[in-house]
């Protein structure tokens, strides 16, 4: 029969295509350099494949279009065209096997046209308003990006975060709040990029004019940008919504997922009008709202994200080979959303029902298999998102009975008193008749000896007698063949120690013993089982070890024993013929499991009844549970008051009070026994608190300053815990000191801190007694402690009287007055401010300077010798200056001698020294000259001495470690201290000459100008160096 041994060349050469690569979608750039795309297709396959392509289902005649080319499996499109060669590909691979098609790939063009050449209208808008510059994009593909130019390229507009915002769907510009700056040009930028080629092209300008407001008006929000109320999108992608909203003062936009939480992964842009969730799942599915508010209200809109998936196999078919007459059963399944279709191709043809054959959905049956039945089967999956694709190869055979692949076991041994099994599994199409011998005799059916359906001899009881040859007889309608293998009998395998119960705290180490005998002419292993898992005793760091004493010997050690590790343990001794096995329980006791089912129930204001279902006790009976909660403002989880305070073990129920009234709950309970406190429950469902009024009044009341004839009181905006309710605000009530009626006012708004009373009645630092309450939909709650505020400061009405002045040198004068009395300060008085200037100048080039708190005189420096000052003072306070006073004049002194002291020599006797210097005359522009002051001056201290006017010198003491001092020498008047002159005299008597001599002793050097420095600096700067050694 030719067709057996042309399938036998077959079997073990030859097999049908199998893709390796295949064709992906391409975007190519109208205008593109590149001249040519290329739509990959590589499949393996013996003998090789041939290609074949189709466009939208036809097949591609490539004799007929000298454009296309085929290079191996791959198609080579030459200087495409958008009008002819737009579509869907698919590649299909065939073989003296059979045919495979390619999963689709769409040839897409991408452009960018010019906008629209005629001129834009311009849009005139009020100021505070919003306003919407429309972009109008040309025709694209695909999606593009936008900015906006400000009056002319490259201008690119700079965006204010909250304020602009421009739509990546339809390239609009929104302005939330125009101001009067916002005249100007506008042009919408808009940029294709498609791999490495960006196309950019704008529009004509548009004229932004802006009305002036000179009321300021403001504006509830108002969402302009919304996007769609159905959102589709698929598993793994991004999700991106826009929202933006017009209002004055400019709104702020918050998310919100309304049937769950804001995914944790959403990214939100700086000034949030842009969602997205990355890495879409199914969880990410609900309706999400974009919330706009400002002070004057609020707007909100809602849409819903449905996440659908693309199909992905769950399961498959796979290369099968199934003898002539049989029956073949594949199955593909795959999921996705919305649900895909499933169907059927055979060498790239579709499959459907008829004669041999069922096609149902996923499941494809072919009864009566015949050679014609060979080929490339495949599968195919699809919804709207997308198609996918599997194959196999099917290969029909017929052959005569081989045992050449799967011979009987050559050697076969078997334990003594047990069973064997020995196969017969001869390659045969159609399925060979079977038979067994023991050398020559013919084995039948009996109560040891099982010939199954499938070819296996089972052999039960075995004793030393069954030792010997077995032979295994196939064949069918094409041959015979048979297979011999030899049985040989062992010792059986026992256990002789079986592990014990065993019963200990977590924690603690337990060692199960299991000891066995065997054929000594076979290896035996110990393995142990937990529940019927195998136990890896070999892991690093694990909780098992395995002793190995002895070949006989396999007992196991479990330290650290956890809860985990309770069960019913199984020792397994085994050779290669046969093996034992003895199991023992190992209870670990340890604090209890979780509890189960946690279940809201009975709400009100500030309790609920929160039930569960015991969890495992863990062999040590539950003492207690007690009761937490967490709150979406913070993530702790804190235990809660409950009734009974102290819940006993047996119970399942228990009254949680103490609660906050319209607050979201989430609870858990944890049990605890005498060896701990276990794991938590999982958390219950989120639960809101029914609304109350409020309880607690608003804290941080205060206030003061503003405007004239204004009451401006401030407080803290109560915290989300304390509101107890929706439609939270503020009642304030506040009259003058002394007076009998209260002045009432509510502030609707949660988030207002601070409230401007104006009157035009009220006096400057009038003092208001204020107390404030929050109120909600449910009631008011009581009012704060009275706290004293005082209306918005005015500037002091009264100058300083008795002003004084007097010259201290020639640049200092002091100046003094009389205070301003409390009454005509209106406020609280802050200090004085002294202005002065010169005789020629004017009060607005006035000098300043303050002094704080109640001082009634200060010291002016930093004046100009000889010279007449006016001089004013007036009282302040955080309103500003008041009135100045009457104006007096100071005129400084004469400036102090500017000659130095000459001619300086000094005569030492014993431990002092006597200096002398010549007599300083002052010039006529000069104060004269009152005296002279000498200072001895150390690297440490410095030492001041005064010598009266007529005198000369002075007697000092020497320094008692030293043997010289430094002395500077001055003269001094009413115009203050003069020229200094520095000398450095030591114990030997010497003149100074325009010289500054240093002496170095105890490594220190004297002149203090000088000390710390090195020898090497003083040298740098020339400085002459005397050494007393």
């Amino acid at each position: 029969m030719p067709f057996v041994s042309e399938l036998n060349s077959f079997t073990n050469m030859n097999y049908g295509p199998v893709f390796e690569e295949q064709p992906s979608s391409i975007l190519f750039p109208e205008g593109s350099a590149e001249e040519k795309v290329t739509l990959t297709c590589k499949a393996r396959a013996s003998p090789p494949a041939t290609y074949r392509w189709k466009i939208n289902g036809t097949q591609l005649n490539l004799d007929s279009n000298s454009r296309y080319t085929l290079i191996a499996g791959n198609l080579v499109i030459t200087n495409p065209l958008r009008a002819q060669d737009s579509g869907s590909y698919q590649c299909l691979a065939s073989n003296p096997s059979g045919t495979i098609i390619s999963k689709e790939a769409v040839l897409r063009f991408g452009y960018l046209h010019e906008f629209s050449p005629d001129e834009r209208s311009p849009q005139t808008v009020n100021e505070g308003a919003g306003a919407t510059l429309l972009c109008n994009p040309p025709q694209h593909y695909p999606s593009l990006s936008y900015r906006w130019l400000l009056k002319e390229f490259p201008n690119f507009l700079q965006l204010e975060i909250g304020r602009h915002f421009i739509s990546q769907v339809t390239g609009n510009l929104y302005l939330a709040k125009v101001k009067a700056d916002d005249v100007g040009t506008y042009s919408c930028f808009a940029t294709s990029r498609i791999d490495f080629i960006t196309k950019s092209v704008f529009s004509k300008p548009t004229r932004l004019n802006v009305n002036p407001d000179a009321s300021h008006r403001k504006y509830s929000p108002s969402i302009k940008v919304r996007f769609p109320s159905e959102t589709y999108a698929l598993t793994g992608q991004v999700a991106q919504l826009e929202c933006f909203a017009y209002g004055n003062p400019v709104p702020v936009l918050r998310w919100r997922k309304v049937d769950g939480s804001l995914p944790s992964k959403a990214l939100l842009t700086a000034d949030q009008p842009v969602l997205q969730i990355p890495d879409l799942s199914f969880d990410d599915e609900g309706v999400y709202e974009c919330e706009a508010k400002n002070s004057e209200g609020w707007d909100t809109y809602q849409g819903r994200i449905t996440v659908q998936a693309q199909p992905e196999w769950l399961h498959v078919m796979s290369d099968t080979e199934s003898e002539i007459n049989s029956v073949l059963r594949w199955s593909c399944v795959a999921a996705g959303k919305p649900r895909p279709t499933i169907r059927w191709l055979r060498n790239g043809q579709p499959l459907n029902s008829q004669d041999r054959i069922e096609v149902t959905s996923g499941e494809l049956k072919i009864s009566g298999l015949i050679l014609e039945d060979s080929g490339m089967y495949q599968c195919v999956s699809e919804n709207k998102h997308g198609t996918i694709y599997t194959n196999a190869e099917l290969r029909v055979q017929v052959q005569a009975p081989d045992f050449r692949l799967s011979p009987v076991r050559r050697l076969i041994p078997a334990a003594r008193g047990g069973e064997v099994i020995i196969e017969c599994r001869p390659r045969a199409a159609p399925k060979a008749t079977v038979f067994w011998s023991r050398g020559t005799e013919l084995l039948t059916n009996n109560s040891r000896i099982t010939v199954k359906a499938d070819g296996t001899l089972w052999i039960k009881n075995i004793s030393r007698s069954d030792e010997g040859k077995y032979t295994c007889f196939a064949e069918n309608f094409l041959g015979k063949a048979n297979s011999t293998g030899s049985l040989s009998v062992r010792d059986a395998t026992k256990i002789t120690l079986a592990p014990s119960n065993a019963d200990i705290n977590q924690g603690e180490n337990v060692t199960l013993q299991c000891h066995a005998s065997h054929d000594p002419t076979m290896d035996l292993t110990f393995t142990w089982a937990l529940d019927g898992v195998l136990i890896d005793t070999d892991q690093s760091g694990g909780h098992y070890r395995q002793v190995v004493a002895n070949e006989a010997i396999g007992d196991l050690t479990i330290l650290n024993a956890q809860l985990k590790h309770s069960g019913r343990y199984t020792c397994t001794a085994q050779t290669v013929v046969d093996s034992k096995s003895a199991s023992s329980v190992l209870v670990v006791r340890g604090p209890p499991g979780p509890p189960g089912g946690v279940v809201v129930k009975t709400i009100n204001e500030t309790g609920v009844e929160l039930r569960w279902s015991r969890g495992y006790d863990n062999h040590s009976p539950i003492g207690k549970y007690i009761i937490e909660a967490r709150t979406p403002l913070s993530s702790d989880w804190k235990q809660v008051r409950t009734k009974p305070m102290n819940i006993e073990g047996n119970a399942e129920s228990a009254r949680i009070i103490s609660l906050l009234p319209w607050m979201d709950y989430e609870f858990r309970v944890t049990a605890s026994n005498i060896l701990g406190s276990g794991e938590p429950s999982m958390p219950s469902q989120s639960i809101r608190t029914k609304p109350a009024a409020p309880t607690v009044a608003p804290s941080g009341l205060g206030g003061g300053g503003g405007d004239r004839h204004e009451l401006i009181i401030t407080w803290t905006p109560m915290a989300r815990e304390y509101q107890n309710g929706d439609g939270f605000g503020y009642t304030l009530a506040f009259r003058k000191r002394g007076k009998q009626d209260w002045h009432l006012v509510k502030v609707p708004n949660v988030e207002s801190s601070r409230y401007v009373y104006h009157n035009e009645s009220i006096t400057a630092y009038c003092p208001f007694e204020v107390k404030i309450k929050g109120f909600n939909n449910k009631g008011e709650g009581p009012f704060s402690q009275t706290a004293l505020i005082y209306s918005a400061e005015e500037e002091p009405t009264v100058a300083p009287s008795w002003v004084n002045g007097s010259s201290l040198s020639a640049t200092e004068m002091f100046v003094s007055w009389d205070p301003v009395q409390h009454l005509f300060t209106n406020g609280i008085l802050q200090g004085y401010e002294i202005r002065y200037w010169r005789a020629n100048d004017s009060e607005a080039a006035a000098d300043r300077v303050r002094t704080a708190g109640l001082e009634s005189s200060a010291r002016v420096s930093g004046l100009r010798p000889s010279t007449l000052y006016h001089v004013v003072v007036r009282a302040y306070n955080s309103a500003g200056t008041g009135p100045p006073s009457p104006s007096i004049t100071v005129t400084t002194k004469k400036p102090p001698p500017n000659q130095a002291p000459d001619k300086v020599s000094w005569k030492t006797d014993g431990s002092w020294v006597t200096v002398a210097w010549d007599h300083v005359k002052a010039q006529k522009n000069e104060s004269a000259v009152l005296g002279y002051k000498v200072s001895n001056q150390t690297c440490a201290t410095a030492v001041l001495k005064v010598v009266e006017k007529g005198k000369n010198s002075i007697r000092l003491p020497l320094p008692r470690d030293d043997n010289f001092a430094v002395l500077e020498i001055r003269a001094w008047g009413e115009g203050g201290d003069g020229t200094p002159t520095e000398v450095i005299v030591s114990r030997d008597s010497g003149e100074w000459d325009h010289m500054i001599f240093l002496v170095l002793s105890s490594n220190c050097f004297i002149h203090t100008a000088f000390c710390g420095l090195s020898l090497h600096l003083i040298f740098l700067l020339g400085i002459p160096l005397i050494l007393d050694i």
